[in-house]
């Protein structure tokens, strides 16, 4: 799952690893996925740490019965070092941002990490929790770029391909995972489908540059 919304998701405001809280809207969208979760009927719930993360898994468990929460720093968003707190506008000329945006499998963001090694860190996450947990429904409360390279790596895609699987806050997407075998059961369900369709963040009209 990923986390609530955030009043910086909202406006496309990189959170990286500022302690951004739910608000009052991240709470009531998590809360509508309170029936979508009790369907998947989890046995484990394992968060990031990150305030954002960890108060979504907090709704959820409540809203399930009640269950402890585990942490995983693993399952931290991408270290995006001084592009934390900048929105779309302020990156989009970001020389750092262009070649990331180009060759985010070898180009590392300012917080020192290359997808690649974000995807590595969120499989071993999830591999280590199946290890400790076998045979147990595990849900993962974590990050968008997260969850879009996990599911990437057991769906077999490569991962240039990350950014195509949309990831939309507060949704589910699963994998059963047996040996060396994954299937991949969903991904992003919605509990209001309609919210697909929109953009993830709106992008304000661009300042006219000084001559």
């Amino acid at each position: 799952m990923r986390h609530g919304e955030t009043p910086w998701n909202r406006v496309g405001r990189v959170m990286g690893h500022h302690p951004i809280e739910l608000d009052e809207a991240g709470r009531a969208q998590v809360e509508l996925a309170i029936p979508s979760a009790r369907a998947i009927a989890p046995e484990i719930i394992i968060s990031s740490p990150l305030p954002r993360a960890r108060q979504s898994a907090e709704i959820i468990a409540q809203g399930i019965g009640g269950m402890e929460i585990l942490e995983d720093p693993d399952l931290e968003e991408v270290r995006y070092g001084r592009w934390a707190g900048m929105v779309f506008e302020d990156l989009i000329d970001d020389p750092d941002y262009v070649r990331y945006r180009e060759h985010p499998l070898t180009s590392p963001t300012p917080g020192g990490e290359t997808i690649a090694q974000v995807q590595e860190r969120g499989v071993k996450a999830v591999k280590r929790a199946i290890e400790a947990h076998p045979e147990k429904r595990i849900l993962f409360v974590s990050h968008g770029d997260i969850i879009r390279t996990v599911l990437a790596h057991f769906v077999g895609s490569e991962l240039a391909h990350f950014r195509r699987i949309r990831v939309d806050n507060a949704t589910f997407s699963a994998i059963q995972i047996v040996g060396d075998f994954a299937e991949v059961k969903f991904m992003n369900l919605l509990p209001d489908p309609d919210r697909a369709f929109l953009p993830p963040f709106k992008i304000p009209p661009r300042k006219p540059k000084a001559e």
